[in-house]
């Protein structure tokens, strides 16, 4: 290490030793254990957010990562357009800036090299798939060509050339993502291999594709460089990949090539994909035993940790345990660049914790650039150590924001910490609003993270919080204000398929207001009915709190599926519970009132495209959860009262709690 290099204290920690102490990989000396692992921005989509990503890397880097693997590059034609195309010189200047965004800052950058093969996760099919075999991919039945022998060679030899570039343009290696599903983990597995060559059949053939690609690689970084690779520890498929295989695979690997390290991946393109990104409903570092004995089987080489760790003291605990030796952090260090640095430095409570929703991955999905829940400036000059010195207003002014959820606590923070005078009203006893609410519910506990890190703040830049005041036009405007912020969310429209008669009589609430309504205790008797046009993340939460209150728990829906604005791997989750624990959901389906549900307790329902209907007996709950209108009541009288006016999060239009942050943070910095 360079005693008088900057960062030179991220070397070590007395909070967490073994964390923060260097290791050597090939001929690279690595400051500390963490890697930020793969990821897809789309920030090298095209020149309009190229420097996004450039400044994206450099913030990490200088957050304080050992290591960071970039998003997947293009190591030849087929491959998205998307990417940072290394098998074109043209692209050199690009991919030197990546490097030069990282590496002074003591922190090695690895480009991965990845080919999602016949894996697709978005809806339609990829004509232009590869594939060890004419097989259809399990999740978007895309159909692969099959790769023949000379293709495969042609493939090895676009790998070595871009990897040669990528040595020229400054990087300190590779990872070959041979996990989740992807082309390589295709060929080894004998569910997607049915081959009868060089490359198909028993274990040894089924890796040849990979042992040969890595030996190209090699041949390429020398041992001055680093090779890492990213394999199935579990593939969770029946004929698939299992530990035993993965362990046998490794071994084989390691044997014939030499690797520098070893990170293990779970799941695949099959139901198992929510493996990949486990979500808030899985067990903290959930995959921590089955790694620490795969860990086991190459004892020379160093493996990698990966899944939900997301504190500090967790991944210190598994380096403690060993024998892993290193923590591959994502989503956490999307949520918070400076991780690392906070950590080293004891402030693990000033880190914004990952929520774990995968609403990033979803995002990246859809091929949009990234977003995360909790960190509304990735990718920002000031995304890392933001210092409101710097960003001073010229004129401080009086802000008036309504609503304490978590739109309006980031807008008053930032606003606060510009200079001006920030008065937030509140309408419950706590803030936090929806998400605080939905924060007790099963599966939604992270969410606390966003409005405790904003409280901190708040208070740090002394925001008058003034809670339990359901704001009224007379109340805001009697603070004189300069500006006023509405964050005052939205609320549920009426079913249309339900009589309006029935509105106002509280005999069908919406799902809030049922659950606000809800005695905790023992269990209840009945059936609990939700009728879902939501389809979000919290209504399901929801559903499986009622099932810890009722005998049953019905979900009813006009669409095809349930679930459907969720994140397909939170979808998958949800499926994996509902299906094991017997909560019970009927697709194409709507509620017809009838005086059964009032006399007997018997709700009917009709198909949606004139099908058979049915009914549900003993009904004692019955909520609906719909799309959500802005409560904008207050707008009209602070606009004609000439003051300056602006609606966020769900007040502006009801989304994912990212644009609800988003929005905060943009107009508290132009205020």
């Amino acid at each position: 290490m360079n005693a008088s290099h900057p960062n030179r204290a991220f070397s070590s920690s007395g909070a967490y030793p073994n964390l923060f102490s260097p290791i050597r990989l090939g001929g690279r000396m690595v400051r500390n254990r963490l890697f930020h692992i793969s990821i897809n921005n789309h920030f090298s989509d095209g020149p309009e957010t190229w420097d996004k990503q450039v400044t994206y890397l450099g913030n990490r880097a200088k957050g304080g990562c050992g290591a960071i693997v970039s998003e997947p590059v293009a190591f030849a034609p087929h491959l998205p357009k998307t990417r940072l195309r290394v098998f074109d010189d043209s692209m050199a200047d690009y991919g030197k800036r990546w490097a030069e965004a990282v590496e002074p800052h003591d922190c090695r950058l690895l480009a991965q090299l990845q080919d999602p093969g016949r894996g697709r996760h978005r809806p339609g099919r990829n004509h232009g798939a590869v594939g060890p075999s004419y097989d259809p991919d399990d999740i978007s039945l895309t159909m692969p060509h099959a790769l023949t022998p000379g293709e495969i060679r042609r493939l090895v030899d676009l790998a070595g050339q871009s990897t040669r570039r990528l040595v020229d343009w400054g990087f300190s290696g590779v990872e070959v993502s041979a996990g989740h599903g992807h082309l390589f983990h295709q060929f080894m597995s004998p569910h997607s291999n049915t081959r009868d060559d060089d490359y198909g059949g028993p274990l040894e053939n089924r890796i040849r594709l990979l042992v040969e690609y890595c030996q190209a690689l090699r041949a390429e970084l020398g041992s001055s460089h680093i090779l890492g690779v990213k394999l199935p520890g579990d593939d969770g498929i029946a004929g698939g990949i299992d530990p035993d295989m993965a362990a046998r695979i490794a071994q084989a690997l390691t044997a014939a090539v030499k690797v520098d390290y070893i990170a293990y991946a779970y799941g695949a393109h099959h139901i198992t994909l929510d493996l990949h990104i486990p979500n808030d409903s899985f067990p903290r570092v959930p995959f921590a035993a089955t790694t620490q004995k795969l860990a086991a089987a190459t004892p020379d080489v160093p493996v990698m940790l990966l899944g939900r760790v997301t504190d500090p003291a967790e991944a210190e605990g598994a380096l403690e345990q060993g024998p892993v030796q290193l923590i591959g952090l994502g989503r956490a260090l999307i949520a918070d660049p400076a991780w690392p640095r906070k950590a080293c430095a004891g402030r693990a409570r000033d880190i914004r914790y990952c929520l774990n929703h995968n609403t990033c991955w979803e995002i990246a999905v859809e091929r949009h650039v990234l977003m995360c829940d909790n960190n509304p400036r990735i990718g920002m000059a000031d995304e890392l150590d933001y210092r409101p010195e710097a960003v001073m207003a010229a004129t401080p002014r009086k802000v008036v924001v309504v609503g304490a959820g978590v739109a309006g606590l980031e807008a008053a923070w930032v606003a606060a910490s510009r200079g001006h005078s920030v008065v937030v009203f509140g309408a419950g006893d706590e803030a936090g609003g929806n998400a605080r609410r939905n924060a007790v519910l099963p599966g939604q506990e992270s969410l606390s993270s966003v409005y405790d890190n904003q409280l901190l703040e708040a208070a740090r830049y002394g925001v008058d919080l003034r809670l339990g005041k359901r704001a009224d036009a007379a109340m805001v405007l009697a603070e004189n204000p300069d500006a006023v912020v509405l964050a005052t969310g939205g609320r549920m429209v009426w079913p249309r398929v339900l009589p309006d008669e029935l509105k106002d009589t509280g005999m069908v609430p919406d799902l809030r207001e049922a659950l606000a309504g809800l005695r905790p205790g023992r269990r209840q008797p009945g059936t609990a009915v939700i009728f879902d046009m939501d389809h979000t993340e919290g209504t399901y939460a929801a559903a499986e709190h009622l099932q810890e209150c009722f005998d049953k728990v019905v979900i009813l829906t006009p669409r095809e599926r349930i679930a459907e604005d969720c994140p397909m791997t939170t979808r998958q989750t949800l499926l994996r519970r509902f299906r094991r624990s017997g909560l019970d959901y009927r697709c194409l389906v709507e509620p017809r009132w009838s005086d059964r549900f009032i006399d007997e307790g018997v709700l009917e329902y009709g198909d949606v495209y004139g099908g058979p209907g049915g009914e549900i007996a003993d009904v004692v709950f019955f909520a609906y959860s719909s799309p959500r209108r802005p409560n904008d009541d207050l707008d009209a009288a602070i606009r004609a009262a000439g003051v300056e006016l602006h609606r966020i999060g769900d007040c502006k239009l009801a989304r994912a709690m990212a644009y609800a942050t988003a929005e905060g943070r943009e107009v508290g910095a132009k205020l």
